[in-house]
Protein backbone atom coordinates (compact mmCIF):
# COMPACT_ATOMS: atom_id res chain seq x y z
CA UNK A 1 0.00 0.00 0.00
CA UNK A 2 1.46 3.55 -1.22
CA UNK A 3 0.68 6.86 -0.40
CA UNK A 4 1.36 10.30 -2.68
CA UNK A 5 0.98 13.52 -2.73
CA UNK A 6 2.47 14.96 -5.88
CA UNK A 7 1.67 18.56 -7.34
CA UNK A 8 3.60 18.61 -10.74
CA UNK A 9 3.79 14.49 -11.60
CA UNK A 10 7.50 13.83 -10.08
CA UNK A 11 5.95 11.82 -6.90
CA UNK A 12 3.04 10.65 -8.65
CA UNK A 13 5.26 9.02 -11.24
CA UNK A 14 7.64 7.19 -8.26
CA UNK A 15 4.58 6.19 -6.43
CA UNK A 16 3.23 4.71 -9.34
CA UNK A 17 6.56 2.83 -10.99
CA UNK A 18 6.91 1.17 -7.33
CA UNK A 19 3.29 0.35 -6.99
CA UNK A 20 3.79 -1.66 -10.09
CA UNK A 21 7.27 -3.02 -9.39
CA UNK A 22 5.80 -4.01 -6.15
CA UNK A 23 2.35 -5.14 -6.74
CA UNK A 24 0.27 -3.09 -4.56
CA UNK A 25 -2.05 -0.23 -4.00
CA UNK A 26 -2.01 3.27 -4.76
CA UNK A 27 -3.76 6.47 -2.76
CA UNK A 28 -3.22 9.99 -3.79
CA UNK A 29 -3.40 12.81 -1.47
CA UNK A 30 -5.74 15.33 -1.99
CA UNK A 31 -7.96 17.87 -0.19
CA UNK A 32 -11.09 15.58 -1.13
CA UNK A 33 -9.40 12.14 -1.04
CA UNK A 34 -12.29 10.52 0.16
CA UNK A 35 -10.49 7.43 2.15
CA UNK A 36 -11.89 5.38 4.42
CA UNK A 37 -10.75 6.28 8.10
CA UNK A 38 -10.00 2.62 8.74
CA UNK A 39 -7.44 0.87 6.04
CA UNK A 40 -7.51 -2.61 6.62
CA UNK A 41 -4.10 -4.05 5.89
CA UNK A 42 -3.10 -8.02 4.83
CA UNK A 43 -0.58 -10.02 6.71
CA UNK A 44 2.48 -8.60 6.17
CA UNK A 45 1.55 -5.78 3.92
CA UNK A 46 4.17 -2.95 3.70
CA UNK A 47 2.98 0.99 4.03
CA UNK A 48 4.85 3.51 2.00
CA UNK A 49 4.80 7.07 1.57
CA UNK A 50 5.89 9.06 -1.68
CA UNK A 51 5.87 12.72 -1.90
CA UNK A 52 8.30 16.07 -2.48
CA UNK A 53 10.30 17.84 -0.56
CA UNK A 54 9.17 21.23 0.65
CA UNK A 55 12.04 23.30 2.08
CA UNK A 56 13.88 20.34 2.89
CA UNK A 57 10.99 18.87 5.32
CA UNK A 58 7.77 17.10 4.43
CA UNK A 59 5.07 18.75 3.12
CA UNK A 60 2.48 20.18 5.91
CA UNK A 61 -0.52 18.70 3.77
CA UNK A 62 0.66 15.10 3.84
CA UNK A 63 1.51 15.70 7.83
CA UNK A 64 -1.94 16.42 8.19
CA UNK A 65 -3.15 13.57 6.46
CA UNK A 66 -1.26 11.12 8.56
CA UNK A 67 -2.82 12.38 11.76
CA UNK A 68 -6.04 10.96 10.69
CA UNK A 69 -5.01 7.85 9.20
CA UNK A 70 -5.77 4.36 10.53
CA UNK A 71 -4.91 0.42 9.97
CA UNK A 72 -6.22 -2.48 10.87
CA UNK A 73 -3.08 -3.78 11.94
CA UNK A 74 0.73 -2.44 12.21
CA UNK A 75 2.05 -2.41 8.76
CA UNK A 76 4.94 -4.99 8.67
CA UNK A 77 7.46 -2.59 7.36
CA UNK A 78 6.84 1.22 7.12
CA UNK A 79 8.83 3.34 4.29
CA UNK A 80 8.68 6.44 2.55
CA UNK A 81 10.57 7.89 -0.42
CA UNK A 82 10.49 11.58 -1.02
CA UNK A 83 11.64 13.43 -4.54
CA UNK A 84 13.92 16.82 -4.37
CA UNK A 85 15.43 18.56 -6.84
CA UNK A 86 18.98 18.62 -5.45
CA UNK A 87 18.90 17.63 -1.91
CA UNK A 88 16.73 16.34 0.60
CA UNK A 89 18.14 18.45 4.35
CA UNK A 90 16.70 16.45 7.25
CA UNK A 91 13.86 15.21 5.66
CA UNK A 92 14.07 11.82 7.05
CA UNK A 93 14.56 12.62 10.37
CA UNK A 94 11.63 15.00 10.23
CA UNK A 95 9.45 12.14 8.99
CA UNK A 96 10.41 9.89 11.13
CA UNK A 97 10.11 11.73 14.36
CA UNK A 98 6.80 12.80 13.14
CA UNK A 99 5.55 8.90 12.33
CA UNK A 100 6.87 8.08 16.01
CA UNK A 101 4.66 10.46 17.74
CA UNK A 102 1.66 8.77 15.78
CA UNK A 103 2.74 4.95 17.15
CA UNK A 104 4.73 3.94 13.93
CA UNK A 105 8.39 2.91 13.50
CA UNK A 106 9.60 3.92 10.07
CA UNK A 107 12.20 1.48 9.18
CA UNK A 108 13.40 2.73 5.59
CA UNK A 109 13.59 5.70 3.75
CA UNK A 110 15.18 7.27 0.32
CA UNK A 111 15.36 10.19 -1.75
CA UNK A 112 14.89 10.58 -5.72
CA UNK A 113 16.52 13.36 -7.40
CA UNK A 114 13.93 14.62 -10.04
CA UNK A 115 13.86 17.34 -11.82
CA UNK A 116 13.82 20.83 -10.20
CA UNK A 117 10.59 22.38 -9.55
CA UNK A 118 10.74 25.51 -7.14
CA UNK A 119 10.99 29.13 -8.54
CA UNK A 120 9.67 31.20 -6.03
CA UNK A 121 12.94 32.39 -4.63
CA UNK A 122 15.75 34.48 -6.07
CA UNK A 123 18.30 31.98 -7.30
CA UNK A 124 15.63 28.76 -8.04
CA UNK A 125 14.50 27.78 -11.19
CA UNK A 126 13.64 24.97 -13.39
CA UNK A 127 16.55 23.47 -14.85
CA UNK A 128 18.28 23.24 -18.24
CA UNK A 129 16.57 20.83 -20.91
CA UNK A 130 19.91 18.68 -20.57
CA UNK A 131 19.89 18.71 -16.79
CA UNK A 132 16.14 17.75 -16.44
CA UNK A 133 16.95 14.86 -19.46
CA UNK A 134 19.85 13.23 -17.32
CA UNK A 135 18.10 13.37 -13.77
CA UNK A 136 14.96 12.02 -15.24
CA UNK A 137 17.42 9.24 -16.51
CA UNK A 138 18.66 8.57 -13.38
CA UNK A 139 15.62 8.77 -11.11
CA UNK A 140 14.32 5.67 -13.31
CA UNK A 141 17.18 3.55 -12.71
CA UNK A 142 17.28 4.65 -9.41
CA UNK A 143 13.32 4.19 -8.58
CA UNK A 144 13.74 0.61 -10.28
CA UNK A 145 16.97 -0.05 -7.66
CA UNK A 146 14.62 1.15 -4.49
CA UNK A 147 11.83 -1.12 -5.40
CA UNK A 148 13.88 -4.05 -5.15
CA UNK A 149 15.42 -2.40 -1.63
CA UNK A 150 12.28 -2.38 -0.29
CA UNK A 151 10.78 -5.48 -1.64
CA UNK A 152 13.93 -6.84 0.56
CA UNK A 153 12.52 -4.64 3.67
CA UNK A 154 15.54 -3.31 4.34
CA UNK A 155 16.41 -1.44 7.39
CA UNK A 156 18.20 1.77 6.02
CA UNK A 157 17.70 5.22 5.27
CA UNK A 158 19.59 6.71 2.38
CA UNK A 159 18.72 10.27 1.52
CA UNK A 160 20.68 12.86 -0.16
CA UNK A 161 20.71 15.45 2.17
CA UNK A 162 23.15 17.66 0.50
CA UNK A 163 25.42 20.46 2.56
CA UNK A 164 24.35 22.00 5.73
CA UNK A 165 21.62 19.93 6.13
CA UNK A 166 20.35 20.73 9.93
CA UNK A 167 20.61 24.44 8.88
CA UNK A 168 18.15 24.07 6.12
CA UNK A 169 15.25 21.68 7.65
CA UNK A 170 15.90 23.44 11.39
CA UNK A 171 16.19 26.75 10.60
CA UNK A 172 15.74 28.19 7.11
CA UNK A 173 12.68 25.54 7.04
CA UNK A 174 10.72 26.67 10.25
CA UNK A 175 11.59 30.18 8.42
CA UNK A 176 10.53 29.60 5.74
CA UNK A 177 6.76 28.21 6.55
CA UNK A 178 5.99 31.58 8.54
CA UNK A 179 6.84 33.70 6.15
CA UNK A 180 7.12 32.32 2.89
CA UNK A 181 3.94 30.09 2.54
CA UNK A 182 1.45 32.95 1.87
CA UNK A 183 -0.25 32.57 -1.12
CA UNK A 184 -1.01 36.76 -1.17
CA UNK A 185 1.47 36.91 -3.79
CA UNK A 186 0.00 34.91 -6.24
CA UNK A 187 -1.42 36.90 -9.26
CA UNK A 188 -2.19 36.55 -13.16
CA UNK A 189 -1.22 38.35 -15.97
CA UNK A 190 -3.30 39.80 -18.67
CA UNK A 191 -1.84 36.46 -20.59
CA UNK A 192 -4.72 34.25 -18.40
CA UNK A 193 -7.59 33.26 -20.21
CA UNK A 194 -9.81 31.84 -17.54
CA UNK A 195 -9.36 28.12 -18.37
CA UNK A 196 -9.54 27.17 -14.66
CA UNK A 197 -6.44 24.83 -15.61
CA UNK A 198 -4.93 26.21 -11.87
CA UNK A 199 -8.46 25.84 -10.32
CA UNK A 200 -8.58 22.09 -11.61
CA UNK A 201 -4.88 20.96 -10.89
CA UNK A 202 -4.44 22.42 -7.28
CA UNK A 203 -4.37 19.32 -5.43
CA UNK A 204 -5.83 21.29 -2.36
CA UNK A 205 -8.39 22.92 -3.92
CA UNK A 206 -7.18 26.06 -2.59
CA UNK A 207 -7.69 27.91 -6.05
CA UNK A 208 -11.03 28.80 -7.32
CA UNK A 209 -12.22 31.71 -9.84
CA UNK A 210 -13.54 34.65 -9.16
CA UNK A 211 -15.17 36.81 -12.35
CA UNK A 212 -12.85 34.16 -14.76
CA UNK A 213 -9.20 35.04 -12.62
CA UNK A 214 -7.71 32.77 -10.07
CA UNK A 215 -7.98 33.46 -6.40
CA UNK A 216 -5.99 31.77 -3.74
CA UNK A 217 -7.47 30.80 -0.54
CA UNK A 218 -5.19 30.67 2.80
CA UNK A 219 -4.31 26.41 3.13
CA UNK A 220 -1.82 26.78 -0.08
CA UNK A 221 1.50 24.45 0.58
CA UNK A 222 3.06 26.38 -1.99
CA UNK A 223 3.01 23.64 -4.24
CA UNK A 224 3.13 25.12 -7.74
CA UNK A 225 1.05 22.78 -9.33
CA UNK A 226 -0.95 25.85 -11.04
CA UNK A 227 2.06 27.83 -11.88
CA UNK A 228 3.53 24.77 -13.84
CA UNK A 229 0.10 23.86 -15.43
CA UNK A 230 -0.85 26.89 -16.52
CA UNK A 231 -0.74 26.69 -20.17
CA UNK A 232 0.05 30.11 -21.06
CA UNK A 233 2.45 31.12 -18.18
CA UNK A 234 0.03 33.60 -16.97
CA UNK A 235 0.31 32.89 -12.88
CA UNK A 236 3.17 34.57 -11.13
CA UNK A 237 4.50 34.82 -7.97
CA UNK A 238 5.60 38.33 -6.94
CA UNK A 239 8.39 39.27 -9.21
CA UNK A 240 10.08 36.53 -8.87
CA UNK A 241 8.97 34.64 -11.51
CA UNK A 242 9.11 37.39 -13.76
CA UNK A 243 11.67 35.66 -16.40
CA UNK A 244 11.37 31.91 -14.97
CA UNK A 245 10.65 28.49 -16.49
CA UNK A 246 7.62 26.07 -16.21
CA UNK A 247 8.07 21.72 -15.51
CA UNK A 248 5.86 20.18 -18.02
CA UNK A 249 6.20 16.37 -16.33
CA UNK A 250 7.63 13.87 -19.00
CA UNK A 251 7.52 10.20 -18.07
CA UNK A 252 11.71 9.34 -17.64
Amino acid sequence: MIFYFSATGNSRWVAMTLAEKLHTDVYKITASSGYPRMFHLKENESVGFVFPVHAWGPPENLLSFITSLRFSSDPSFLYFVCTCGDDAGKTADVFCRFLYKQGWKCASGYSVIMPNTYVCLPGFDVDPLAVEQRKREKAREETERLAERIREKRNEFCCHEGSFPRLKTYVLRPLFKKFLMSPSKFHVTDACISCGVCENTCPLQNIHLTDGKPHWDDHCVMCLACYHHCPKHAIAYGRQTAKKGQYLFKKP
